[in-house]
């Protein structure tokens, strides 16, 4: 198995996307890192009418392919931090 897959179908969430292959569902990337991100996180969301994220539609993150895509991303995470920190 890849580094890059993980799934945790013990998980009473699992899957906690609709989706058509939960044999592919990766939850590597459980809690997406790239929800601070807001608009920039390149997903498939909403906003609710209070303003909150929405990110049901999104498997970005659950798909095995798209890891270098997330770790990638994760660099506008790492410098959106610094620059409040500094």
């Amino acid at each position: 198995m890849s580094y890059k897959f993980y799934q945790n179908k013990s998980c009473e969430y699992f899957p906690c996307h609709a989706t058509d292959c939960p044999e592919k569902f990766s939850c590597i990337f459980c809690y997406c890192p790239l929800y601070a991100l807001g608009d920039k996180c390149g997903g498939n969301f909403s906003y609710t009418e209070k303003g909150i994220k929405d990110c049901s539609a999104c498997l970005i993150p659950h798909r095995e392919k798209n890891y270098e895509y997330m770790t990638d991303k994760c660099g506008l995470v790492m410098e959106m931090v610094r620059k409040k920190t500094q």
